[in-house]
């Protein structure tokens, strides 16, 4: 049984515990009052609600929705699809060809597109306009549609410039870096699928450099998305989370989910002044067939080289067949630059500009000579 005194002791003990818990918490708290919540509120962390920051998506969508404009259009057909939203020939190839033709007839096609100049100009895809006898384009805020001309389109890029005249301040969406676009960074596709106009989708970049072959057209470099991507979407922005154009939604692929593509902006940039003031992309050509050379071909000619790319065969009346360029030869360089296969030669041509003046250097029976050649325009037989 304690005393007295022991028990004054002790209850003395149980205060200054007390006493220093508190004060040991209360520091804590001081000292340290973020750390719950930091997995939430660091920069770019986001909430559990909305990965991306709250309100952010919203913000960008006010932003950047009254640029983003519903396109229609007027096309001849063979009566296939009733429905204008198919008239797409990337979902014609996915969906199939199910309704028999019933002879030439008039249908609409429905897609998207963005401005992007104060005065009215407009990109979009390629078939998205491709066949048009009319174009209207219906903005953000207005009932009646508006006309548009065609002013500048491409085939093989699927690209498309059209022209409104709806005055001198429109909203208008900045074109971003899409070479600087991470793989797991958030996309936002803005368009019309299925008529239902300013749709808004969220995903990631799921990848970037896809090819993909739809009918003829063959894509080189898209971006991959699973922002969801629908009939009417084509022609529409993919924005990042600055509210710049990344890309251009251009197809998806039916038989899998979340899989959309969009021509980067490092595309279209660099052709979009010749879309506009010349109505066409402008290509350098030199007019030959290649393929890489290797050990087995470089045998059969008699070279003790495996670098280079092979003519396979010459376009007659092209830029090197004028120049004397033949079958057999084996292309090593362009104006002094190495090319060590058949891409190299195609990204050196690419870079150059119709008319420029090119010296190549060549093998031709085992002997190297240089040839002068005037790169021409692709599409141009002299």
């Amino acid at each position: 049984m304690c005393t007295k005194k022991e028990r004054r002791k002790a209850g003395i003990f149980i205060i200054a515990a007390f006493v220093v818990g508190v004060l040991v918490a209360g520091a804590a708290f001081y000292l340290f009052p973020v750390i719950p919540s930091m997995a939430t509120t660091q920069p770019g962390a986001g909430d559990p609600v909305n990965p991306v920051g709250t309100g952010l998506i919203a913000d960008i969508v006010d932003k950047t929705s009254p640029a983003v404009v519903m396109i229609e259009t007027t096309i001849e057909s063979r009566g296939r699809f009733i429905d204008p939203f198919f008239n797409d020939p990337f979902f014609r190839q996915f969906f199939g060809n199910r309704i028999p033709d019933t002879g030439p007839r008039y249908t609409t096609g429905m897609g998207s597109g963005f401005i992007i100049s104060k005065d009215g100009y407009i990109l979009t895809n390629e078939h998205v306009i491709s066949g048009a006898t009319k174009i209207e384009v219906t903005m953000a805020g207005r009932d009646k549609p508006v006309p548009a001309t065609l002013v500048g389109s491409d085939f093989e890029l699927d690209l498309a410039v059209l022209k409104i005249n709806a005055g001198n301040d429109l909203p208008y969406l900045e074109l971003g870096d899409s070479d600087n676009v991470r793989v797991g960074e958030w996309a936002i596709a803005i368009g019309n699928p299925q008529g239902l106009d300013h749709t808004v989708t969220v995903g990631v970049i799921s990848a970037k450099g896809r090819p993909i072959t739809v009918q003829d057209r063959q894509y080189k470099n898209l971006l991959q998305t699973d922002a969801s991507i629908n009939p009417g979407n084509s022609g529409g922005p993919l924005l990042n989370t600055r509210g710049q154009v990344i890309g251009i939604n251009t197809a998806v692929s039916a038989s899998a989910q979340g899989i959309g593509f969009a021509i980067p902006t490092s595309t279209v940039k660099p052709v979009l002044d010749s879309l506009i003031n010349q109505g066409k992309i402008t290509r350098p050509w030199l007019g030959v067939y290649i393929q890489s050379l290797n050990k087995e071909i470089a045998q059969s000619l008699k070279l003790d080289r495996s670098e280079g790319a092979v003519v396979t065969s010459v376009v007659e009346g092209g830029p090197a067949d004028n120049a004397g360029i033949t079958h057999g030869d084996v292309i090593v360089e362009i104006n002094n630059n190495k090319v060590a296969n058949a891409g190299d030669l195609t990204d050196l041509v690419g870079k150059m500009q119709p008319g420029q003046k090119a010296v190549v250097g060549i093998y031709r029976g085992g002997k190297k000579m240089s040839i002068d050649v005037t790169i021409g325009e692709k599409g141009k037989v002299d």
